[in-house]
């Protein structure tokens, strides 16, 4: 299988191409340097060399450039210019097979997941809880288990927190302590996340892996864009979304060991939100997806300004490393060039550190994996120029590429079903019903009844109070008379046919 061609090395006369080997492409990597360095070329040069090659590739689009993979480039003088300190190497413009995703709909299909799907970890971080209120946000969620309630968008989610407030003696007896005050703090949270527009993100149908694994009929992979201008304003979103989508793809894809190529590139765009303010426990489990998930023939790609965005532990698993120029101002900058210069493998022809300052834009300090996993020492690299057009494409270009889409049919309809928030309801219909009805009728209340129509029919039969005294009279003397059994039988036969044979 023919490698990634990433640039041209020049730090001797006798340096030749980049390239990053697909069997490689699994042990993930990383995209860094100060922003209008060249960064989004980096990452375009390297989706469409997966995208030939027959993978598939998802990223984010955070400031709508990436966009451009959609359409064909054109030829130009600078192109030429880096085409030829190349040596001329096979190029043509071209577009990439895409498919936009939008988490909020309108720049490409909705992404959706449930809430069940996204789990009370990460909700209670998008959500901003502390940590007495993520404990509530747990109990919630075994409750729903639990009960059978189906979590699928935010309005189960109210409905679910409205009768943990009713319940909450019971259930702080049975789950743990519930207060009114963490409630209401998830409420209003999910009020504020509401606000933002990301009610849009859960429901149905949610988004399928395979949807996001596809190649073309000419074995092309589908380069997947996530339109991210909008949804980078909400830092945690954001990351949590990606984040759920990687630890999807870690949870539901068989292991298949290392590939010719990997069946998916994963690249996380401002990877410094992932970790910003992220728990210990959460960035533990960031750490073990990223260790493992490579034997599940996925590589992750982050891209970031400095390489300790990324924290040591994971820094150390990216085998492919793309660092383009930082400017050491400040001591701040002056530790990412320390740091950066120490994570590549020694070049004895080249300063790292004193390079990377010097760098231009579409240059960067390229290391490898090459053969047998062994990272080549670090070259200072003219980077390939992409085949599309580096610039953003216009809303009609998206809106024909969209209406191409082989699953548009498939998402771009909403689907709403009786989960929680509906169960729920016609629970609380049902009792409100039951208890506008008539009581049950007793024993007691018939045989009341049937003395009140017996005493009806007697006034019918025989007058009032006032008129019967003498008949009533006259009746009982005529009854000692035939005997008081004969009597009695008499009035149970008459009574008893008046009321359907009751006894």
């Amino acid at each position: 299988m023919d490698p990634i061609l990433v640039g041209k090395a020049v730090t001797t006369a006798a340096s030749g191409n980049v390239h990053l080997l697909p069997k490689f492409g699994n042990r993930h990597g990383l995209i860094a340097g100060a922003t209008g360095t060249g960064k989004t070329v980096t990452l375009m040069t390297l989706a469409e060399g997966f995208s030939r090659i027959g993978v598939p590739v998802f990223l984010a689009d955070v400031k709508g450039d990436v966009s451009g993979l959609a359409a064909a480039g054109a030829m130009n003088d600078k192109i030429q210019q880096r085409l030829a300190q190349m040596g001329n190497p096979e190029y043509r413009n071209e577009a990439n097979p895409v498919v936009f995703w939008d988490l909020y709909g309108n720049r490409g299909h909705p992404v959706r997941t449930t809430v069940s799907e996204m789990g009370p970890t990460l909700l209670a971080r998008i959500l901003e809880l502390n940590d007495t209120q993520s404990g509530v946000l747990d109990i919630v969620f075994k409750l729903a288990d639990d009960r059978g309630l189906l979590l699928l968008d935010l309005e189960d989610l109210r409905a679910l927190l409205g009768l943990v407030s009713e319940e909450r003696k019971d259930i702080s007896t049975s789950y743990g302590l519930v207060s009114t005050q963490s409630v209401g703090a998830i409420q209003r949270a999910l009020l504020r996340l509401e606000q933002e527009g990301a009610e849009m993100f859960f429901g149905e149908p949610a988004l399928e892996l395979n949807d996001l694994m596809r190649t073309t009929t000419d074995g092309k992979g589908v380069v997947n864009v996530l339109a991210a201008d909008q949804l980078i304003l909400k830092p945690r979103l954001y990351s949590s979304f990606l984040l759920w989508l990687l630890s999807e793809l870690f949870e539901n894809l068989p292991e298949v060991g290392d590939l010719d190529k990997p069946k998916l590139v994963f690249v996380f765009d401002e990877a410094h939100l992932l970790f910003d303010d992220a728990p210990a426990a959460l960035q533990q489990r960031i750490e073990q997806v990223v260790r493992i998930i490579r034997s599940k023939g996925v590589g992750v790609y982050f891209c970031s300004q400095f390489p300790d965005d990324v924290p040591d532990e994971i820094l150390g698993q990216l085998g492919n490393r793309f660092q383009h120029a930082l400017r050491a101002f400040t001591p701040r900058d002056q530790k990412a060039v320390k740091t950066a210069a120490e994570t590549f493998v020694a070049n004895p022809e080249l300063d790292v550190a004193k390079t990377i300052s010097q760098l231009g834009t579409g240059e960067a300090l390229v290391s490898t994996l090459q053969d047998k996993g062994v990272p080549m020492p670090v070259e200072r690299t003219l980077i390939a120029p992409p085949r599309c057009r580096m610039g953003a494409i216009t809303d009609a270009e998206r809106m024909q590429v969209r209406a191409g889409s082989p699953v548009g049919g498939k998402y771009d309809t909403r689907v709403d079903r009786d989960s929680a928030a509906e169960m729920l309801a016609n629970k609380a219909q049902a009792a409100t019903e039951q208890a506008k009805a008539p009581p049950a009728r007793t024993r007691e209340q018939d045989d009341a009844e049937e003395g009140g129509f017996g005493q009806a029919v007697k006034d019918a039969m025989f007058g009032t109070k006032r008129r019967q005294g003498m008949i009533e009279t006259m009746a009982k003397q005529t009854a000692r008379t035939v005997g008081s059994q004969i009597g009695r039988q008499i009035l149970r036969g008459v009574l008893g046919g008046i009321f359907g044979g009751r006894r």
